[in-house]
């Protein structure tokens, strides 16, 4: 059996998560994300 056949599933998921993250890239995401993680890291150190 070829590559693509044994992990058929596998790698349509893999694509399926590129076009999620480029699709949240392009829209603007990964700046809210961003922001929410800092703001999760300063509560945890206690600075915020």
């Amino acid at each position: 059996m070829s590559f693509i056949r044994r992990n058929r599933i596998s790698l349509l998921l893999c694509a399926a998560a590129v076009l999620c993250l480029a699709w949240g890239v392009t829209h603007g995401q990964h700046e809210t994300v961003f922001r929410k993680a800092v703001n999760i890291c300063m509560e945890c150190i206690g600075l915020g």
